[in-house]
């Protein structure tokens, strides 16, 4: 009897000591406080462990740098830009219009330069994305440089590897960057055939001093590839033969991928470049050949947007809501993981409420049920607000798109969940180009045939069970 009288005291001090603490550490994002002081109630004592492991905010400096004379070559386009921008007297203002405070808002904090010059190819099939992938790789006559959240030792991944081990024996330059736990099944021999022919290899973020990694949050989710500094690609699509419909599970996938030939392929490049110098501790700079001069003949304007914990803060989202603000007609929205924050949902229901014809899509099927019953949740409050709401039954959709009155769009690798906003990094490509962004609505429109529309009546008939499941994942939201 006299034991209990004495741990209870003392877990319940220990547990209001590590309350206290997440309020420290959390003290500019109450939400995710709250979220995480719910698991203490449930979880005392562990829940604050796995906050160590999943949620303390460790990670906020500027992990990413240049050579001092890389950054002030950067720092110069960027005055010249900002300059035509602050005086009205852009030569992409008639291109941008009514998104030109947008591209302005990116330009100045996200350091993300306009590129007015590009073609733009949009794949929504794993087959078509990987056949463009590996026809730049086998043309590549310089360079090629990939990074992916995720690559599989499938028949898929095993091709990547064999097809670029081939371009590194013929004397290319050939690095490849993965993320350490979205690879984490990866065999240690998986990358040697890459490696003895020459190619160099990286891991983002892995486990210094453990045989597996904690650390869940702060991953690198981006997948970009560039060839030769001319042509890039970048989108939802990792490296996998679920990612060609091969899943049993997911069944066909959906996702939405684009290359991009033209000065924006500089701008990936230089993403790559940074993520690459850290992970490898090298010293990659703007060496002529890595950004070669070229006049290229297309006309999509481009903005490469990154964010992630090391940045001044959740760019690609501040993108999205600016785009929502933007928008005067319509609004269409894909992602597979939907669990928006406040300012998300006030951004959507004020549009919806506008008049606005707001559209979100996600999938039938979850790949990840915590999120997807949160991600429910989320589609009940907007319903509301006349916002119309799908889901996608034709397969699994992992797209992360967002169309804009058919006249500008943003497809990359955030999502619009808080994961993609604040704890990992993230990049995409923002588009003002009224055909490109015309693809994408019209690709939207045509996956509606495949849909099954969530109106007010289908939700508020809902079972038992699914209401209970959302105000379950709901009230943890903060923290999947």
């Amino acid at each position: 009897m006299g034991v209990p009288a004495i741990i209870c005291p003392g877990l319940f001090v220990l547990n209001a000591v590590c309350a206290l603490l997440i309020i420290f550490f959390e003290r500019k994002n109450p939400g995710a406080a709250l979220a995480w002081i719910v698991v203490l109630v449930f979880i005392p004592v562990l829940g604050f462990v796995f906050y160590l492991l999943l949620g303390q905010n460790i990670y906020k400096k500027r992990l990413f740098i240049l050579k001092k004379k890389d950054d002030e070559m950067l720092k110069g386009i960027l005055r010249e830009q900002e300059g035509w921008m602050t005086a009205g007297t852009s030569p992409l203002s008639g291109r941008l219009g009514a998104f030109r405070p947008l591209a302005s808002m990116l330009l100045r904090h996200d350091m993300a330069v306009l590129c007015p010059d590009n073609e733009v190819e949009v794949y929504t099939g794993g087959d078509d994305k990987f056949s463009a992938l590996f026809d730049a790789i086998h043309s590549a006559r310089d360079h090629v440089h990939l990074q992916y959240y995720i690559i599989r030792d499938d028949s898929l991944g095993r091709r990547m590897i064999t097809a670029l081990a081939e371009k590194a024996a013929e004397g290319c330059e050939v690095r490849l960057l993965y993320d350490a736990v979205g690879c984490r099944r990866l065999r240690a021999d998986f990358f040697r055939p890459l490696t003895e022919a020459g190619g160099e290899v990286a891991s983002f973020f892995p486990s210094r001093y453990l045989p597996f990694n904690l650390r869940v949050n702060y991953r690198n989710h981006r997948k970009i590839a560039v060839v030769d500094g001319t042509v890039g690609f970048i989108g939802g699509f990792n490296v996998g033969t679920e990612y060609l419909g091969e899943d049993p599970l997911l069944g066909p996938w959906r996702d939405t991928h684009l290359k991009i030939a033209g000065s924006a392929a500089s701008f990936m490049q230089l993403r790559f470049f940074q993520d690459w110098n850290y992970a490898a501790g090298d010293d990659l700079g703007f060496e002529e050949r890595y950004f070669p001069a070229r006049t290229f003949t297309g006309d999509a304007v481009v903005q490469i947007v990154s964010s992630g914990p090391d940045s001044l803060g959740e760019e690609i989202k501040k993108g999205y809501l600016k785009l929502i603000s933007s928008a005067e007609k319509s609004v269409y929205i894909q992602s597979p993981y939907f669990v928006p924050d406040g300012s998300v949902l006030d951004a959507l229901t004020i549009a919806a409420l506008s008049g606005v014809d707001v559209r979100v899509m996600i999938p039938c099927k979850p790949d990840h049920p915590f999120v997807y019953w949160a991600t429910y949740s989320y589609i009940g409050d907007l319903l509301a607000a006349g916002v119309r709401a799908y889901t996608y039954d034709a397969g699994f959709l992992h797209a992360k798109t967002i169309v804009v009155d058919g006249a500008a769009a943003s497809v990359g690798s955030a999502n619009w969940d808080i994961r993609s906003f604040c704890l990992n990094f993230e990049a995409n490509a923002f588009i003002y180009d009224a055909e490109v962004a015309g693809r994408l609505q019209a690709v939207f429109e045509a996956d509606l045939a495949a849909c099954t529309e969530v109106t007010p009546a289908v939700y508020a008939a809902r079972s038992r069970r699914v209401k209970a499941k959302e105000m379950v994942f709901r009230l943890f939201s903060g923290v999947l």
